[in-house]
């Protein structure tokens, strides 16, 4: 096995994309919280990304890639413990021709943002303690495991042949459904219904979806783990389908609502970029505009269902889990072995069995996801508490949780 400078650098590149995402996700859901609460949201996803660092370096790696423990399919062995192991030369098992640390990292920026994506969810009402339990606890119980499904030798999911090129099923699913779980579990926010909760700064919001849709290049294009045309063609269907869903969600808010609405623009991009992610590697640019049109159409009629029955304060169920779902489903509709050979064919080009074998997938993660993150939240809550109290909520988390503001009078 001999090491591409070409690869390895673009892996490289991309690992740093993926990383700016996770600030980015804090300026977008920033953006969206009250004045009182933008540090505190801020934070959520600043601290993540140190705290999955270094649990990702200690255990998270070994738990998602390590060798298959019993042969079960369900996580890694411990033969990557605090990266023994993982240096400069390939690892012919995942990429061969990059260094086992330049894939490694590249990992750790999905295990970073995926926890970050759940905390829109429970925005302006949770304990800053109680988060950094179940960040930790979630990254290690529900994250890594389901990464080894899909991704890691000998993962069950992997070997029933389900195709997830760059987290649908891995991130945003598992995000997604989690995000619904904790919302429930934490309650509606004091005055929900009956006060005003606007978001405070749409050019924030807008900006973290800019710094998303940039950093997504990396996310996806960086997922062919090399400088080649698999890649090339993620990169391309990746802006393909966040520009179509961005247009579908405005279009249809427009529609509805009697304007074109700027948050509908950047709601809609997101949606398409999480649609498009299981799919990048395995379809072509018509198939991206489709998905792009259903991610547009599905994730904003989901937020319409959901923001008078549940309070997921930010939307990611609608965003990521309803996208993560299309995407999977999608997936095993437009899949086409013409774009990538080493994929399936899906529904479109004589394979039904890949749409059930995506659905089973989807199932899983998400049903997996959901009664763990319901677990974590329980004994948490019995231990310290997951909520703010009442006082505290009505103050605000910047002033309440860590004693700073985010503008000054």
């Amino acid at each position: 096995m001999e090491i591409n400078g070409g690869d390895t650098a673009w892996v490289l590149v991309s690992a740093a994309l993926v990383m700016l995402m996770t600030p980015a996700l804090g300026f977008f859901y920033g953006g969206l919280v009250r004045r009182k609460n933008v540090l505190a949201t801020i934070m959520h996803s600043f601290f993540i990304l140190a705290l999955i660092s270094v649990q990702w370096v200690l255990w998270g790696y070994t738990l998602a890639f390590g060798a298959d423990v019993a042969g079960l399919g369900i996580v890694g062995g411990f033969d990557f413990l605090g990266l023994r192991g993982v240096g400069p030369e390939p690892n012919a098992d995942y990429a061969a021709t990059i260094p086992h640390s330049a894939f490694m990292v590249f990992q750790m920026m999905f295990a970073v943002i995926t926890p970050a994506l759940i905390t829109g969810a429970f925005a302006e009402r949770k304990r800053f303690k109680a988060f950094v339990l179940f960040t930790l606890a979630w990254a290690t119980f529900v994250y890594a495991p389901v990464a080894h499904w899909v991704w890691g030798v000998g993962g069950w999911l992997r070997e029933l042949g389900a195709l997830d090129f760059a987290g649908g099923t891995v991130v945003h699913i598992t995000s997604g459904v989690s995000a619904l779980v904790a919302a429930s579990m934490l309650g509606k926010r004091v005055g929900f219904g009956r006060e005003p909760m606007d978001p405070h700064d749409l050019t924030m919001t807008v900006l973290g979806a800019a710094l998303l849709w940039f950093g997504w290049f990396g996310f996806n294009a960086g997922s062919a783990l090399g400088a080649n045309g698999l890649a090339a063609n993620a990169f391309v269907v990746t802006n393909t389908s966040a520009a179509m869903a961005a247009l579908t969600w405005m279009t249809v808010s427009w529609l509805r609502h009697g304007r074109p609405s700027v948050l509908g623009a950047a709601a809609g991009a997101v949606a398409g970029l999480v649609a498009i992610t299981p799919a990048a590697g395995f379809v072509d640019a018509s198939a991206a505009i489709a998905i792009g049109f259903g991610a547009g159409i599905f994730c904003f009629f989901g937020v319409e269902f959901l923001k008078k029955k549940v309070d997921d304060a930010l939307d990611v169920f609608a965003v990521h889990g309803i996208g993560g779902i299309w995407g999977a489903l999608a997936t095993g509709i437009f899949a086409s072995t013409a774009v990538n050979p080493a994929g399936r064919d899906g529904l479109l080009y004589g394979n039904p069995q890949q749409l059930l074998i995506q659905a089973v997938a989807v199932v899983a993660a998400g049903a997996f996801a959901g009664i763990m993150t319901a677990i974590i939240l329980k004994v948490i809550d019995l231990v310290i508490g997951l909520r703010v109290a009442e006082q505290d909520e009505v103050l605000g988390l910047d002033t309440t949780q860590h004693g700073e503001l985010a503008y000054q009078v």
